[in-house]
This record gives C-alpha cells, sequence and structure tokens, in this order.
C-alpha cells in the first residue's frame, strides 16, 4: 500500500511503518553515540511509552542506561485495509533495535488504567525482572473508565472561572485568529482531574509496592508541562492545569509512602513540544510555532529525546543531579523555554503576529513536521511513493 497522511483537524488516522522505523532508528543511534548515564535505572516500566516523552525516556533508559524495559500503551494492529498506529510501530521498531542490542524490551498493547492491565504487567514484572527501579507515567489519553466505578470520564480542555477571548493558529491553513473559549462547569473540571490528574499514577505505584516489586532507591516520574503566561488562560489556570495540579499532590503523597524504600515521586516540568496532545490545544500551537523560531535562533531547542536525555543526566542520575528545582517538589526542565531572553521575544512576537507575517515570526514549517514526524511522514530518506507491507 503507498500511504498518505490522512489529517482531520489535530487528528492523522495513518501512520508509515519505514517512517516510524527510520525515526527510532535515527533516535537510537543519537542515543548510543551519547556517554553512558552514570548510575542510570536496570529495570524500567514505562506507562504510554509509545510515543513522545514516554517513547524517549524508552530510548534514553535502554540505550542511554542499559536497562531493560517493559511499555505498556494502547495500540491498534494494522489490518489489510488500513494502517496500524504509530505507537505500534515505533514499538515494534524499538523492540527490534532492543534485541539486537541484546536489550530486554516488552512491549504490551493494553489499557493502562484498567486493574487487569495492572495486575497482567506485575506477573511479568515478576518473572522477567524481579522488580522495577523507575516508573514513567506519560499517558496521554483523552477517557478514563474509573475502575471502583465502571464510570466513564471524558477530559475537556477549557478555561476555569471565565470566558476567554485569545489568538489561535488554524494550523493546516496558517491563519492567526481569535477565539472566544467559554468556561468548563464543575462536572468537566472533575472529569478531566479523574482521566488526568494523579489517581492512575498513584495506583500503578501501590499495585506494583503491594505485590512487593519496587526496588529499593524506587523512583517514578510524571511529565507536565506549566508554559508562560501566553498559555496560562487555557492551560495552567484552565482544566488542564487543574489536572496537572493533581499529579504534584499524587507526587507528595507517593514521597511519604516511599520512603521506608528510600524511594521518590516526582513530576518533571517539560519544554513545550509537538505533540497530537498539544496539537489539540487552541492557543497553543501558536504559541510552540514562535516559541521554537525563538529557541531554534538561540541555539536552545530540544527535541523530546535530547529533553529527557537531559533529565535523566541533570535531574535523576548521576553524581551532579539537581534533584528539585521549585517550591512544589517538581523536577524543572523547561528552564531554557522560560528563560527571560526567550520569553521576552516570544512575548513581543505574539503581539505582532497574525496571518501576514506568521512565517517571518514563527515557525510553521516546523510544527507541521515535527506534527507529521509523529505518524512517520516526512522523515528524510523514506521514499513515500514506494508500496510498502502494512507489517512492516
Amino acid at each position: 500500500m503507498i500511504i498518505k497522511p490522512r489529517i482531520r483537524g489535530f487528528i492523522c488516522t495513518t501512520a508509515h511503518p519505514v517512517g516510524c522505523s527510520t525515526l527510532i532508528d535515527a533516535h537510537v543511534g543519537w542515543m548510543k553515540a551519547q556517554p553512558p548515564i552514570a548510575g542510570g535505572p536496570h529495570n524500567v516500566l514505562v506507562i504510554g511509552g509509545s510515543g513522545g516523552y514516554g517513547l524517549a525516556s524508552r530510548i534514553v533508559s535502554g540505550f542511554g542506561a542499559g536497562a531493560r524495559t517493559l511499555c505498556v500503551s494502547f495500540e491498534k494492529e494494522p489490518a489489510a485495509d488500513r494502517t496500524g498506529t504509530a505507537g505500534w510501530y515505533n514499538n515494534l521498531a524499538f523492540d527490534r533495535l532492543a534485541a539486537a542490542d541484546n536489550l530486554y524490551a516488552r512491549s504490551l498493547s493494553a489499557d493502562a488504567f484498567a486493574d487487569t492491565t495492572k495486575s497482567l504487567v506485575a506477573d511479568i514484572v515478576r518473572s522477567d525482572l524481579g522488580g522495577v527501579d523507575l516508573l514513567i507515567y506519560s499517558l496521554a489519553s483523552p477517557v478514563r473508565t474509573d475502575p471502583n466505578t465502571g464510570v466513564l470520564y471524558r477530559s475537556v480542555i477549557k478555561p476555569v472561572g471565565r470566558t476567554v477571548h485569545i489568538k489561535t493558529l488554524n494550523v493546516e491553513k496558517g491563519v492567526v485568529h481569535e477565539i472566544d473559549l467559554a468556561p468548563a462547569d464543575d462536572e468537566e473540571i472533575q472529569a478531566t482531574v479523574k482521566v488526568m490528574g494523579g489517581d492512575d499514577w498513584e495506583r500503578w505505584v501501590a499495585h506494583l509496592r503491594h505485590q512487593k516489586l519496587l526496588n529499593p532507591g524506587f523512583k517514578t516520574v510524571a511529565y507536565t508541562y506549566i508554559g508562560s503566561e501566553l498559555t496560562w488562560p487555557i492551560y495552567w489556570e484552565g482544566t488542564l492545569g487543574k489536572a496537572k495540579e493533581d499529579l504534584d499532590r499524587a507526587a507528595a503523597a507517593m514521597r511519604n509512602i516511599l520512603a521506608p524504600l528510600h524511594g521518590d515521586a516526582r513530576v518533571a516540568v517539560m519544554k513545550a513540544v509537538v505533540t497530537q496532545a498539544s496539537s489539540a490545544i487552541p492557543v497553543v500551537p501558536l504559541y510552540i510555532s514562535l516559541l521554537f523560531r525563538v529557541m531554534k535562533d538561540m541555539a536552545l531547542h530540544e527535541d523530546c529525546l535530547r529533553q529527557i536525555d537531559r533529565l535523566f543526566r541533570t535531574r535523576l542520575y548521576g553524581d551532579d543531579v539537581v534533584p528539585v528545582s521549585d517550591a512544589a517538589g517538581r523536577l524543572r526542565v523547561d528552564d531554557w523555554e522560560l528563560q527571560e531572553n526567550v520569553q521576552g521575544e516570544v512575548r513581543r512576537r505574539w503581539s505582532m503576529v497574525d496571518s501576514d507575517n506568521l512565517v517571518e515570526l514563527a515557525d510553521l514549517g516546523g510544527f507541521r513536521r515535527d506534527f507529521l514526524r509523529i505518524f512517520g511522514f516526512d522523515v528524510d530518506g523514506v521514499n513515500y511513493h514506494e508500496d510498502v507491507p502494512l507489517l512492516s
């Protein structure tokens, strides 16, 4: 089949197996060219490890620290008339490269929110790994079924407390325009916290702890984003921010529980990157496009892999780590994004940007390319006119 991107809004319904594989090859190649991560983890469980920061964490753990990795993600296999998800192909490529280096790697496609999945993973950890040194929590799902009640919750991306009038970007058309965003009601806020907050993260750690599968010195990290005041009305001050605050609550609670193991639980604050999730948030694509242009011009830009590599080397492992970076106990690796020289220039451009000067002021092409590469498209060296098997 000749596979082309089929994009509807912020969703791409196709993925290119060769493109995904080529990208994983490149990422692993870059990682293997870096110095080994001193004192890194040996056994790593990544919840949501098929893309974005979760996948980068798996690559850094496996090929930077030599860790054995187990990944849980909800992916669709290819069929005769459709491609698999990008994450399915990413997992396939990662496992292939790990096997070539004699690294243990297993990718499990399952609902990470379900208790049955937690039990299955515990059995795998017990039989294959013996215990876990690091648990990365990097889920990006819009829905969650509460395992206690069976209620299905759907997250929303809305402001809280007031209607917000703000600039945004139609990425496909390259048009800057203004929109009004109505506030969420209490039920929508609570549903978003249920889906994207810290409850499921806590359940994973509690299940493994009760099964006595957490090794001494165990660490767990969940990823979040705070951003600047330009995105706060829809992000940190909105429903997403309420959910992310609940991650802070969960981390603090788990730190107390893990103390007997000399363990730790932290929220890591990352820089803005292009993901399918971030593409769906009003305002954020415009902010990211401006930010990328500024950070690339200042030689400060990091992709997911380089950001996670810095997190591991400077915040989690090694002799010179900075274990806590703010008053809430979070690990901050959004520090380069929030430098005043960066933010000052982004604010200046934000005040000026419109549809006519967008290409001059922002990195719209880079945003579009990063989005396509999530699904294996626009990857250097791949012939997209070639007929490829869906199962490759």
